[in-house]
């Protein structure tokens, strides 16, 4: 198994790793513990998977194929107008939309989505350093390549040295937004949390810290925030009760995954939500009620990708969600919350090498270099084909940002704030 474990007890350097779980020798003086009961049961190293190999990604057929142009087709053009008018429909009104997409349909929404985003943000892009810092997770969520049944997955997680160094890397490139991301992991306790997010913030002052790190109580929450904490990312991936059930194990909820993204929204953080798009079982309705949902969180971020199924999950044989399907919900959420931040996500640029440029093209402005040391990249191993090298990764940040001025874009070294009105704790 790949070792990483380098928050440690001084004196014990065993202490807290899951039988199989190799250990990266650390920097003792830091001072975290990691005791064994907080540790997530993870499966011990070489075990036999059960699961076959990858199927081959396809799109998926029910959402991906709009039908053709025809005289017929003129309600959705009028949606759009609607849209970008009201900056809202109704979940009939998004379904039909959403059914009734063609080319020149989403052309001419990405035009309007453009115009709605420039006149926010200009060409800006922004660009925030993103380090995943564990692939342990204590859920088991059907589609994800960590979730704790996994025995293939390659565990790791990263010392507080090198999630600095990785910051420090990242400040170098231009980046003052680092967003921290990883599974659920019970190692990483409050207390570490609180840590690492001071530390950052006194090395860094001027950067934002973005947290990415699942569900919490309240308090943790609060003390994020305390701590230095700017934003937290928390994916509500569909906000349909009985599509959620199916994508989830029983012991998770969607009314507490939505619950705390209004804590957090309560506490003061810039917050970002997002949906899957072409998950398993999914139908125009439940993308109607996603945007319906995140019209009424009205959130700072909202990111969104398609689907890509793991080889080593129970929906490895589902096809992949549509890269064009994203692209026309990234101009759909553009005209109905222009003053948000939009990324192009690595999922989209995973299953379409031009999907970074297109997501841009489509109404984004958040792009998201890959700050992760390259030893435990391809172990934070979400999905099959995730892109974690070339333009992803902060060392191509200059090129990245000589293709993004090329094409027009400016790509200022700032943390990049939502022009969101942000709530005050």
């Amino acid at each position: 198994m790949l070792a990483a474990f380098s928050f440690e007890r001084e004196g014990d350097a065993s202490v807290g790793l899951e039988p199989g779980l190799a250990q990266h020798a650390g920097n003792a003086s830091t001072g975290f513990a990691a005791p064994a009961s907080s540790t997530p049961t993870l499966p011990p190293a070489g075990a036999a998977s059960t699961c076959s190999p990858p199927a081959v990604v396809e799109r998926r057929g029910d959402l991906d194929h709009a039908p053709h142009e025809t005289p017929h087709d003129a309600d959705p053009w009028r949606l759009t107008e609607k849209l970008q008018a009201d900056q809202a429909l109704s979940e009939d009104e998004w379904t039909t939309l959403i059914e009734g997409r063609t080319p020149n349909l989403a052309d001419r929404l990405f035009a309007q989505a453009r115009a709605a985003r420039d006149e926010v943000y200009g060409r800006t892009v922004y660009l925030r350093g993103l380090v995943e810092i564990t692939s342990c997770c204590k859920n088991d969520c059907l589609y994800c390549g960590i979730r704790k049944s996994n025995r293939q997955a390659q565990r790791y997680r990263m010392g507080l040295d090198e999630i600095l160094a990785c910051c420090e890397q990242g400040y170098a490139q231009g980046l003052r937004t680092f967003v921290l991301q990883g599974g659920e992991d019970p190692w990483f306790t409050q207390d570490k949390i609180v840590a690492m997010v001071r530390s950052i913030r006194e090395e860094r002052p001027d950067c934002a810290v973005t947290l990415s790190l699942g569900e919490w109580p309240h308090d943790a929450y609060a003390a994020f925030r305390a701590a230095g904490a700017d934003r937290f990312l928390l994916r509500h991936e569909t906000a349909d009760d009985d599509h959620y059930a199916a994508l989830h194990p029983a012991s998770m909820s969607p009314k507490r995954r939505k619950a705390c993204l209004f804590d957090l929204q309560r506490l003061g953080y810039q917050v970002g939500s997002g949906f899957m798009v072409g998950s398993p079982g999914q139908t125009a309705r439940h993308l109607a009620r996603d945007l319906a949902f995140l019209k009424k969180l009205n959130p700072h971020m909202i990111g969104i990708g398609p689907f890509v199924p793991h080889r080593h999950t129970a929906f490895r044989d589902e096809p992949a969600g549509s890269a064009d399907l994203t692209l026309f919900l990234i101009g759909c959420l553009r005209l109905m919350l222009p003053r948000t931040l939009i990324p192009a996500t690595t999922a989209l640029n995973s299953v379409d090498a031009q999907g970074r440029m297109r997501g841009l093209a489509a109404g984004a402005n958040v792009l998201m270099p890959n700050l992760t040391p390259p030893q435990y990249r391809d172990s934070y191993d979400l999905y099959d084909g995730k892109a974690a090298s070339g333009l992803e990764g902060v060392e191509n940040v200059a090129r990245l940002k000589r293709q993004l001025e090329e094409a027009g874009y400016q790509v200022p070294s700032a943390r990049g704030d939502s022009a969101v009105e942000t709530e005050r704790a």
